[in-house]
């Protein structure tokens, strides 16, 4: 796979292209040190997988992500922070970049990175330990009401879900894929991409990333 890295540290650019191409795990691309730059480069070549840090100068990482994904909505993010900010957490979800990972050990970049390629969310352990501790960012936080309010540990909006649609959902916050979950419930790839059509609209949730974390929060 082909690999860019956005990070306002050229050394962390370039420990990040050694790690990746030491390992055969991938060929980098390019790398950026703006937001505003990542931005230009990503649509001189598209990448397959972009990682990115929040905090870069001007255009910050989350900004040069919406926008790389306003034009390219299939495109594979993944944020690359020191930063475990709620704001910023809750920004990338609602975006919609693949995951959220803290800068804490170079060695889960590789497994993440792969899949992240695959089609699944990463989120680090600090992301998820907050959102399975009913924790949520306050940037997607809302003034309570009936689609928001927890009954019975199931957020009010994942109610009118059938078993089917929460089986897949389970398999969506696992990480996988439509062609894992398909496999895992002897479905068609189809049927399953319906089904999370389904589930989106039921929910009015915006995207795939999304509806994972908010599942993954409430039960």
């Amino acid at each position: 796979m082909r690999v860019a890295i956005a990070d306002d540290d050229p050394i962390v650019c370039s420990s990040l292209s050694t790690i990746l191409e030491a390992t055969g795990t991938a060929d980098v691309a390019w790398t950026a040190n703006t937001g505003a730059d990542t931005v230009i480069r990503y649509r001189e070549d598209v990448p397959d997988v972009l990682l990115v840090d929040v905090q870069m100068p001007g255009m910050n990482g989350l900004e040069a992500s919406e926008s790389i994904l306003n034009a390219y909505p299939d495109a594979r993010i993944l944020v690359l922070t020191t930063f475990a900010d709620e704001s910023y957490i809750a920004k990338a979800l609602e975006i919609g970049t693949k995951g959220y990972l803290i800068k804490q050990d170079v060695s889960s970049v590789i497994p993440a990175v792969q899949a992240v390629m695959a089609g699944q969310v990463v989120m680090g352990a600090e992301v998820l330990g907050k959102l399975r501790a009913g924790i949520q960012p306050s940037a997607m936080k809302t003034p309570p009401d009936s689609s928001d309010i927890a009954v019975g540990g199931i957020a009010e909006r994942f109610k009118s879900l059938t078993e089917r649609e929460r089986e897949v959902l389970d398999l969506v916050a696992e990480g996988l894929d439509n062609r894992e979950i398909a496999a895992r419930l002897f479905l068609s790839e189809g049927t399953v991409r319906n089904r999370i059509s389904g589930i989106l609209a039921k929910t009015n949730i915006s995207n795939r990333t999304k509806l994972a974390v908010e599942w993954l929060a409430c039960r």
